[in-house]
């Protein structure tokens, strides 16, 4: 996890209402902090990456870098809107882990994260309790995720062979919702592609 920044100094002896003020203000980091780090981590483009070493074998370790280098370089430009911080996260995604992400999850995970960060500064931190209980759930196992999204493509293929048989024998598909990683809002499944550069393309599966 991403350790603190930019956290308030020494306090001075004063009143209750500058105390107060900086509580508020180290807990409103703390939760800025947490919140875009478990933002990253629930990604399931960079679980994946993670998962199958993408980023080299210390791909875990660049995941933590990057949950770092993202919280800093929202602090450092406040005014920061989604498609700024998508450009970042794509770029650092294709640099650091070999993957062009072209599914649109970029942008959501950025819109998230500013929407975080606004709703911090007004002390709202639902979001992000709801991040944590859910990560809380599983275990704290970011790399669930990866292996969730593959397990999913998976029986995507395995359905277009025997679903039909399945279908006879039990009238119908049973879904698994828990098949699909919690955060993510399931749209289209994701495709593997490789460029002709050789970096790996993620890409929404035309039905």
């Amino acid at each position: 996890m991403a350790s603190a920044t930019q956290l308030p100094g020494p306090m001075g002896v004063g009143g209750s209402s500058s105390t107060d003020a900086s509580a508020t203000l180290a807990k409103c980091q703390a939760q800025f902090e947490l919140g875009i780090t478990l933002s990253l981590f629930f990604w399931p483009s960079l679980s994946l990456a993670v998962t199958n070493n993408w980023g080299g074998a210390d791909s875990s370790d660049k995941r933590e870098w990057f949950a770092q280098t993202t919280i800093d370089l929202l602090n450092e430009n406040a005014d920061a809107d989604a498609e700024w911080v998508e450009e970042f996260l794509l770029q650092v995604m294709l640099d650091e882990f070999e993957v062009n992400v072209d599914d649109e999850s970029g942008f959501e995970v950025a819109e998230q994260m500013v929407r975080m960060r606004k709703n911090c500064m007004k002390g709202d931190f639902a979001e992000i309790m709801q991040l944590k209980e859910r990560w809380d759930a599983k275990g704290g196992r970011g790399e669930d995720l990866g292996k969730l999204f593959e397990k999913k493509e998976r029986n995507e293929q395995d359905d277009e062979t025997s679903g039909s048989e399945d279908d006879d024998e039990d009238g119908g598909v049973d879904v698994d919702m828990d098949e699909a990683p919690p955060l993510v809002r399931v749209r289209e499944p994701v495709v593997l592609e490789v460029d002709e550069e050789g970096f790996t393309k993620v890409t929404k599966k035309k039905r």
